[in-house]
């Protein structure tokens, strides 16, 4: 790539600042000749910022940067985030040189994850493994991700030569400026890049790469400080940036202590997977960039943690810093600089990765460019011709205007002939928006028992007398189905194996593999229980997007757990059909994903509801599954077969569960239990040997009760004698821990979902 210049302006938007280096060749060595790091007014990875406030807040530092740097001379280089970006190196067998493009483009539509039509990307020939085969690496990323990165150059006229991913970037960075790191082809180097809102890690060997984004960053650690110190995220932010001039630096840094624990783990995890895949590989080191690594503490820490040694540059070995730059101003941003570093060397055609994922629109649209002065001898040449042909246009008028009634005639006739045909495609499509219209209201009719068969499905999974073999826990099972609630009380509550479900939402979606469990709650509104509530029952829940029929007790609002008839109507003896989790293989890519988001609110009084809910290796016991555990072997739970699978119980994407005590307010969520006030009596004697008399006191506790058995449910503390909250060593209140409320979010697929 050669500019007018000679230079090249590498330009990498981040969620907390734009990062922006200008080099150029100074002998055979690079050079520092302009660079820039503006922050932006706010993080942009914040909840709170909009896509509209955002786009504004990167255009203003856009128009910041512009106003001080010249870029109308230089090639422009520019990255885009990891994030659903791919790059994957793969051998192809031994071919023509010319048919490669070929079997590359076969091999990147079965390797990349995304629809071809949806991505830009591009592939580089690496070398040669032996005589025969070639080594070839292709890297995607999705076209949103660019477009939306290109629009912020596009409305400020700004022409971008290139587009490259963050991690190859950082990639080309260290090949070229730590080449004694790979003098070995087994030797690795692991390059993490902490982030605002994720963090890159990225492998390199000196002819490999592997990358993977972790979710995790900079506000991660912030949003920590916010919650431990009841602050909003900006003074959260301040704070952290301020820890080690503060006099609260050791509450600090046990706010985060938890983030650095699982950053910590996540590499951990990144790393052995890698190494599980390459065992011939030897991890060396972890060299650390971005802002977030500015955080006291988290490199101690992460050396600590993984046994590796952790290393942050102050420097880069073979760049040269220009005479008009301010060497010490650079220096304090070196660990900003490494995606823009790698960007800049690829312009100046010094990397190893050369891959330029710009749309190839735009690609065209520059070389076309390139042909000005083609297109004006073109232009002049077509304007001679025009001369010509313009004399020519008044010597044919006059013929012309001798033919007018021919042509009068001949015009009536096509229009008669225009009019016929209109009448006859009018009365044509009459017909078709009847039978249309007919189609369409019968079409509201298809499906429609699917979302009550799945709720109905849901709740016959349940504990219940079906589902047991424990002759106290069936006969307890009928007691409660009767409402005779003095039986149900002789057996302990904490011994009730009981799921009570206080709310269904369930929500159709075209594809369970990309939707998010986070929108049914959002759509549906869940809420949590009002400090505020009626002395008869609980709140109502917010209004579902799809409610789910259950059966309900007639105080309370809940939903039983013994679901006993339905299921008998069913036909199919199909056993054979589980419901379990799927790998990503081509066979489950080519299934239908249709299906529903599912959100059930429940409580137990159950001792351990973990042991309800996803017992652990029980395996194909069925005695001891619990209720996730029949959610995962539907067919067998129910002994028929039914059309609906859990999909990805093991991914948290696609599987949330959300545990808690019973409590007043707080974070119960609405509709468990009936909120009441509760007077508890005592007595107290005066001093001996006077005359006996009793003083009667009251104390009184706002509690959640059972509809049936009007028993506690809600975590209470716990009184003497006297009717006084018993405390511990250290004066704190002890408290009885009832009932247990959890949230379940997941995802089931539909196995018989029409297609199209």
């Amino acid at each position: 790539m050669a500019s007018a210049s000679g230079a090249v302006w590498a330009i990498d938007i981040g969620n907390y600042s734009l990062k922006a280096l200008r080099l150029n060749f100074v002998g055979d060595r690079v050079e520092v000749i302009d660079f820039d790091n503006i922050r932006h007014g706010k993080i942009l990875s914040v909840g709170s910022v909009s896509a509209a406030e955002r786009d504004e807040i990167v255009a203003l530092s856009v128009r910041q940067f512009l106003s001080k740097n010249d870029l109308s001379k230089d090639d422009i280089i520019v990255s885009v985030p990891s994030q659903n970006s791919f790059a994957r190196f793969v051998s192809l067998p031994p071919v023509d040189a010319k048919r490669i493009p070929e079997i590359v483009r076969f091999e990147a539509v079965q390797q990349i994850p995304f629809d071809i039509n949806d991505v830009q990307w591009d592939w580089q020939l690496m070398d040669k493994q032996g005589r025969e085969e070639n080594r070839v690496g292709i890297f995607a990323i999705k076209n949103d991700v660019v477009t939306s990165e290109l629009e912020h150059f596009s409305r400020e006229n700004i022409q971008v030569n290139l587009v490259q991913m963050a991690p190859m970037a950082l990639y080309n960075f260290i090949l070229y400026d730590h080449p004694e790191l790979f003098r070995t082809a087994d030797q690795a180097v692991v390059l993490l890049n902490v982030g605002a809102k994720n963090s890159d890690l990225v492998i390199c060997t000196a002819g490999n790469v592997w990358q993977r984004c972790i979710p995790m960053g900079g506000n991660s650690f912030t949003q920590a400080i916010a919650e431990a110190f009841k602050l909003n995220f900006e003074k959260a932010e301040k704070l952290k940036r301020t820890a080690t001039m503060s006099k609260y630096a050791r509450q600090i840094l046990q706010a985060m202590k938890p983030v650095f624990s699982d950053l910590a783990s996540e590499i951990q995890r990144s790393m052995g997977f890698y190494s599980s895949s390459n065992p011939n590989t030897k991890l060396t080191k972890i060299i650390a960039m971005g802002g977030g690594t500015n955080m006291r503490g988290l490199l101690k820490y992460l050396q600590q943690s993984l046994q590796m040694p952790v290393e942050r540059p102050d420097s880069f070995k073979r760049m040269a810093i220009s005479s008009e730059v301010s060497a010490a101003k650079f220096h304090d941003s070196v660990c900003d600089f490494g995606i823009v570093y790698g960007l800049a060397l690829q312009g100046l055609g010094l990397c190893r990765i050369e891959s330029n994922l710009l749309p190839k629109s735009i690609a065209r649209s520059m070389l076309w460019a390139g042909k000005t002065k083609y297109f004006i001898l073109a232009a002049c040449l077509l304007l001679a011709v025009s001369i010509f042909s313009l004399m020519r246009t008044f010597f044919d008028k006059a013929n012309y205007g001798e033919k007018e009634d021919v042509r009068s005639r001949i015009s009536r006739i096509i229009s008669e002939e225009e009019q016929a045909i209109k009448k006859l495609k009018s009365e044509e499509k009459k017909a078709s928006a009847s039978a249309a219209i007919i189609e369409k209201e019968f079409g509201l009719f298809k499906n429609r028992e699917v979302i009550p068969l799945l709720c109905q499905t849901l709740i016959e999974i349940l504990p219940n007398e079906n589902n047991t073999n424990d002759s106290a826990q069936k006969e307890f099972y009928r007691a409660f189905v009767q409402r005779q609630a003095q039986k149900v009380i002789e057996m302990p509550r904490k011994n009730r194996k009981q799921i009570f479900l206080t709310g269904m939402t369930i929500e159709y979606v075209d594809d369970i593999s990309v939707a998010k469990l986070s929108d049914v709650s959002k759509k549906t509104g869940t809420g949590k229980q009002s400090a505020s509530r009626g002395s008869r029952g609980g709140s109502d829940r917010t209004k579902a997007v799809s409610s789910a029929p259950v059966s309900r007790s007639t105080r309370g609002g809940r939903a039983t757990t013994s679901r006993q008839s339905r299921s008998k109507s069913r036909k199919g003896t199909d056993k054979t059909g589980r419901s379990g989790q799927k790998g990503s293989s081509k066979e489950d890519d080519s299934k239908n994903m249709s299906g529903f988001l599912v959100e059930i609110i429940g409580y137990s009084p159950y001792m351990n509801i973990g042991e309800l809910l996803d017992p652990a290796g029980v395996g194909d016991d069925r005695e001891q599954w619990g209720y996730i555990t029949r959610m995962m072997h539907l067919d067998e739970a129910l002994k028929h077969k039914v059309p609906f699978e859990l999909y990805e119980k093991t991914s948290i994407e696609h599987f949330n569960l959300e545990k808690g005590e019973v409590v007043v307010g707080g974070l119960t969520p609405l509709g468990i239990g009936i909120e009441q006030s509760r007077r508890t009596e005592s007595s107290r004697s005066v001093q001996p040997g006077r005359r006996s008399r009793i003083s009667a006191t009251g104390l009184t506790d706002t509690v959640l009760v059972d509809p049936l058995t009007d028993e506690v449910i809600s975590k209470v503390p716990r009184r003497d004698s006297l009717g006084v909250p018993v405390t511990d060593k250290e004066g704190k209140t002890v408290y009885e821990v009832n009932d247990h409320w959890f949230v379940l979010r997941a995802k089931f697929r539909w196995k018989e979902a029409p297609k199209g």
